[in-house]
């Protein structure tokens, strides 16, 4: 490990435990900073409404450390949109942001658009399938941003058991996130979870970032926080341990060849000859080849859009 990184995580690595909510609101409070939590939902509805119910509880009616909570549903054909509206979060359709531009399917789409509709100082990210929620994993993240000015993006660190296996989580991390980030960007070698789902940053950095559509997200935004604001300013915090629904095996190829163009492309900037993925599956006749396309698209920065713009100007 570099000795930069070494420094690094002596600097930078925080508990949960760390930062008081005392603390955090009066740092709110002399700031006046505004604190927006964002949940990109598909299909979630069985876990959603808890979330959002501990987040509204715990975070804004409890304490006013959260001033926004909102729950983008991304096309889902369960309750998920009216579970997290009785749960207390606005609720907005991806497509009714930014209609002049077509979305398409992916998780960093639904992150993009979400700086369209909401409005805090600081834009904190919620994966919306966890089970057995903290508000950890918001106050803990958030709260770097509000007590150190220098620190512009906050991951949350976490254990990831795998059914009863500690630490077994996280698959892709491990064979493809980390392996990239060590060899290609050691500076951010230090980062526990990589691709983790939970994370904060200032607007003032996000609106600057391009936004890989689909899986590619994390990976892609943590690259570029790196190169435009430097490792110093970014975080990890230890939330405890994070619970959620695991994908299969090939969900897993697609994630990790949607990561991994991300990569290729802010190495070199250039296009994948193929960017494409074929799978096998078995079949009454054998295996059968399933290809499927790989996220190739990218949301340029926010503050590039003529709305975005228009809203920061009224």
């Amino acid at each position: 490990m570099l000795e930069e990184v070494e420094r690094w995580l002596t600097r930078r690595s925080w508990s949960a435990a760390d930062r008081p909510l005392a603390r955090m609101m009066a740092a709110k409070r002399a700031s006046g900073t505004t604190v927006s939590v964002v949940l990109p939902a598909l299909n979630e509805e069985a876990t959603v409404g808890e979330i959002a119910t501990v987040i509204r509880r715990e975070l804004m009616e409890a304490l006013p450390l959260v001033d926004e909570l909102v729950v983008i549903d991304s096309g889902s054909t369960d309750r998920t949109a009216e579970v997290a509206a009785a749960a207390g979060a606005r609720v907005v359709h991806r497509d009714t942001i930014l209609p002049r531009i077509p979305a398409v399917a992916g998780k960093g789409e639904v992150l993009w658009r979400s700086l369209m509709v909401t409005h805090g100082d600081i834009v904190c990210f919620v994966d919306a399938d966890l089970r057995e929620f903290s508000a950890d994993f918001v106050s803990g993240i958030v709260g770097p941003l509000l007590t150190e000015p220098e620190v512009h993006f906050v991951k949350a660190m976490y254990d990831r058991p795998l059914g009863e296996l500690a630490g077994q989580g996280g698959r892709v991390t491990e064979l493809v996130a980390r392996p990239l980030l060590n060899l290609h960007w050691p500076a951010l070698a230090g980062f526990v979870q990589p691709l983790g789902g939970e994370y904060a940053a200032r607007r003032s950095l996000l609106e600057r970032l391009p936004f890989p559509v689909g899986y590619g997200v994390e990976l892609g935004l943590l690259v570029d926080a790196l190169h435009t604001v430097g490792l110093d300013s970014l975080a990890q915090v230890d939330v405890g341990s994070r619970k959620h629904r695991h994908q299969d095996g090939q969900a897993l190829g697609r994630m990790a060849a949607a990561i991994y163009r991300t990569a290729q492309l802010r190495l070199s900037r250039g296009h994948l000859v193929r960017p494409a993925l074929t799978q096998f599956e078995r079949g009454e006749k054998g295996f059968v080849p399933r290809t499927h396309p790989v996220d190739t698209e990218e949301r340029p920065p926010m503050r590039e859009i003529s709305e975005y713009a228009a809203r920061r100007a009224a």
